[in-house]
């Protein structure tokens, strides 16, 4: 079977050979360039230790010094899967989206229609930029100078003029010799439904050639002058040539830029790309007028692994942005990925780079944000989520968006920072319990004794109590991550004063949730192993059980579930005393007293271990096991003791 030149080429075009190749290899890490294309790995074709396996994706091709193979992706497939030619062909043919030409066995003696277009397209671009010198395009160049562009600029972009008649272009290439069939097969004219000689495509038009990344003029992007336009731009026709969904425009010179280091921008039209270039950007593209599409991601990818998508600062740019993001999740891979620079609100790059220069665009560029970011700002701008089911709605959402990675890795991490993002919207900077202001005319407490004073809790300062439990239940859960997730609720409500406890709280819940065994790494990576050592050092914390059994999952339950027990007591009777004393103030009565009598009977309840756990015995206050089925029926009796006796 015989093949189209035509068709081998556009098969090379599309295809990786750094994704073909790194089928079978292992690339050196050191050697490398993958924004380059510059690839190097051990030769899969003799045995090796060295990388002298090298391979060009730029031009698509491969060379090994040691054993001096060399070829290209149809090459590598043959002889690395024993395979003939043409079932070379098939395999890329497949693994491209490409179907097979029909079988042709005259195909040789036929012309190469597609380089027949190809010739004819580059005869248009040779008219369209005559017409442009014309008397009637003088406010096509009155627009072009307006928006900054020198006859420097307009050679080198090849920018032409499509003069305002039916058939110019058309007559100009029938007296040319050119076939009717190759004008109409190029997109540069059209059948007349009327059955009249066919029109040309492109009529009142400023004309930017669009060439493939081998430079071959495939397509034209066409400005109108006419305000009344229904098109402001117009592009081509699919033909032969050209595929608009697998096109980019300045794809070969933004490949060659970006290989040398330079960011690939993506931008929204051809004005942008030029005046992004011609500032010194010159690795900048933008996809013909639509929505990038899976092909075009692909050969962006191909281009540079990390694309920044520069969008117009308007609400069509941030929708544009936010499609991107849905087509994207499912074919990110590790080093592979996007960022978005919004520009500012009503501008795209050529408008802020005619106000500010390059200097401001870089600015923006430098502050580029990755995609799970936008995904976040997608999902929560503009919403409130002050309850239950909206913040559950937003949890749904973005678990949803998760789901479509493929990635596991990556959809692990994208899992962290939107945990990350969701607890500074949900968990903002807590310092200690707020307490009620002083009031004018609260009485003052009276002023202890000096024997008081001299008391553990009271030398620690106001709040100790809470301050002690507190550490206590962090160094319980520190020592015994697995129970972190049980008691989330309550270890969010913990005040945590010390600032080192705030961050040893956030850490928690954070981090101990959903991967307890990296608990440890993160604390002594974020606050050093001091920290750890400090907490451990407090003499309530170092004699607890389990912080000295770590990893007994029982203890630890029957620990935190204790002192959040007691914490949540004494928070209550601090605030019972806190407004029994203000009440104070006016006439005092028995309800008052019976108020902290309440209070007082809460906190002593809650002070006795009332949670159950699988454990058989509990510890007493002297270090001896008790039988937890007889403490509990002793604590049954005492309390009807209590409860039984007459009331005088």
């Amino acid at each position: 079977m015989s093949l189209p030149p035509g068709f081998l080429d556009e098969l090379r075009s599309r295809t990786s050979l750094t994704q073909v190749v790194g089928r079978k290899v292992m690339w050196d890490a050191r050697k490398s360039n993958q924004g380059k294309g510059d690839m190097w790995a051990p030769c899969p074709f003799h045995q090796e230790k060295t990388a002298s396996f090298h391979v060009d994706d730029r031009k698509g091709f491969y060379y090994c010094f040691g054993c001096h193979a060399k070829g290209d992706a149809i090459g590598f497939v043959k002889d690395t899967e024993n395979v003939s030619f043409m079932e070379a062909v098939e395999i890329l043919a497949r693994e491209a989206g490409m179907p097979m030409p029909a079988r042709d066995p005259q195909a040789q003696q036929k012309a190469d229609r597609r380089t027949q277009l190809a010739d004819v397209m580059e005869q248009a671009v040779q008219f369209f930029r005559l017409q442009l010198r014309t008397g009637a395009a003088s406010d096509a160049r009155d627009y072009l100078t307006r928006r900054g562009l020198s006859d420097a600029v307009l050679e080198r972009w090849e920018i032409g003029f499509a003069p305002d008649g039916w058939q110019a272009l058309w007559d100009h290439l029938r007296g040319k010799g050119v076939e009717e069939d190759l004008i109409l097969g190029a997109g540069l004219a059209k059948a007349s439904t009327k059955g009249k000689k066919p029109y040309d495509t492109f009529r009142n038009r400023i004309m930017f050639p669009i060439r493939d990344a081998r430079g071959r003029a495939i397509a034209f992007g066409g400005r109108a002058m006419d305000p009344s336009d229904n098109a402001k731009y117009l592009n081509s026709p699919e033909t032969e040539l050209f595929d608009k969904g697998r096109s980019l425009y300045n794809h070969g010179p933004a490949r060659t830029a970006a290989g040398k280091g330079q960011p690939l921008i993506v931008a929204e039209g051809y004005m942008d790309v030029i005046a992004l270039a011609e500032a010194g950007f010159g690795a900048s593209v933008a996809p013909l007028g639509t929505a990038v599409t899976e092909p075009q991601l692909q050969l962006l990818w191909r281009i540079a692994p990390e694309p920044i998508i520069a969008l117009d600062g308007d609400t069509a740019g941030l929708r544009a942005a936010m499609r991107l993001i849905d087509l994207a999740l499912p074919l990110l891979e590790a080093g592979q990925s996007l960022r978005f620079a919004i520009m500012p609100e009503g501008q795209d790059p050529d408008d802020l780079l005619r106000a500010k220069g390059p200097q401001a665009v870089q600015a923006v560029l430098d502050q580029a944000m990755p995609m799970v970011r936008l995904l976040w700002q997608r999902e929560t701008e503009g919403k409130s989520f002050d309850s239950p089911e909206r913040k559950a709605a937003l949890d749904k959402a973005l678990r949803d968006k998760i789901k479509l990675i493929r990635d596991p890795s990556i959809r692990q991490h994208y899992g962290a920072e939107i945990k990350d993002l969701r607890w500074q919207l949900f968990r903002p900077a807590r310092g200690g319990g707020a307490r009620k202001p002083w009031q004018p005319g609260r009485q003052a407490l009276a002023t202890p004794r000096a024997d008081t004073k001299s008391s553990m809790l009271v030398a620690a300062g106001e709040g100790a109590e809470e301050r002690l439990r507190e550490a206590v239940i962090l160094a319980a859960i520190i020592a015994t991550p697995q129970v972190a997730a049980e008691f989330e609720s309550g270890i969010e409500g913990l005040r945590c004063a010390d600032p080192d406890h705030a961050i040893l709280r956030d850490l928690i819940l954070r981090v101990a949730i959903d991967t307890p065994d990296v608990l440890g790494d993160q604390i002594e990576a974020q606050l050093g192993a001091q920290a750890l050592e400090n907490l451990h050092a407090l003499r309530h914390v170092a004699i607890t059980p389990c912080v000295r059994q770590p990893g007994n999952v029982d203890l630890a339950q029957m620990t935190v579930a204790e002192e959040l027990a007691k914490l949540d007591a004494y928070r209550g009777v601090m605030a019972e005393v806190a407004e029994a004393t203000e009440d104070l103030d006016g006439a005092a009565d028995e309800a008052v007293t019976w108020r902290l009598g309440q209070a007082a009977e809460a906190r002593n309840r809650a002070m006795r271990s009332q949670q159950e756990d699988k454990a058989a015995y509990d510890t007493g206050q002297n270090g001896a096991r008790i039988n937890r089925d007889e403490r509990q029926a002793f604590d049954a009796l005492l309390d009807k003791i209590r409860f039984s006796k007459p009331e005088r």
